[in-house]
């Protein structure tokens, strides 16, 4: 499929059957994820790839929508701040940006594969560093179900082009 049919066709998935994601498709989607572009291609992220069987509770630590452990599989993107790059002139680390461009990269790869996510930034990092044993300098970004949908697309509402997109100054 093209890239534009395959951004109109991703939707974020809240129903997910619970057949197991095939290994080659699994390999597809990080794969995408590593190809990412990164600031200065340090790629200063993890990708932690979580069965939900028999992790259903304290899956649900993290984020406690039922869907979110529906599917097969969760996927956590990390920051890794010590390996990004830092911009010279005031500090900023790109950590979290090249973690979350990581993500897009995921998403969209699942929905080419066929397979649902849904993008989740309302999680407890909390309970995220405890369930997934993050070190101390490591920071949760993302998380997404990946799994087959059991629901279907509704129609997504966005705002008008002209709203969005400037030209020269703001």
């Amino acid at each position: 499929m093209d890239f534009q049919e395959l951004v109109r066709k991703r939707y974020s998935v809240r129903a997910y059957k619970p057949d197991p994601v095939e290994e080659d498709k699994l390999g597809r989607i990080l794969e995408a994820a590593r190809l990412a572009p990164t600031a200065a291609n340090r790629q200063p992220f993890r990708v932690i790839v979580i069965g939900t069987k028999g992790r259903v509770e304290e899956l649900r630590r993290v984020y406690g929508r039922d869907w979110f452990t529906q599917a097969p599989l969760v996927l956590a993107v990390c920051a890794v701040p010590a390996e990004s790059w830092v911009r010279k002139a005031d500090g900023w680390s790109a950590a979290e940006v090249d973690a979350t461009i990581a993500m897009t990269h995921i998403v969209l790869a699942a929905a080419e594969e066929g397979l649902g996510t849904c993008w989740i930034a309302a999680f407890d990092p909390k309970a995220a560093r405890e369930v997934l044993g993050l070190p101390a300098d490591v920071i949760p970004s993302a998380f997404t179900p990946l799994g087959y949908p059991a629901d279907s697309a509704s129609s997504k509402k966005r705002r008008p082009m002209a709203e969005l997109v400037l030209r020269d100054r703001w």
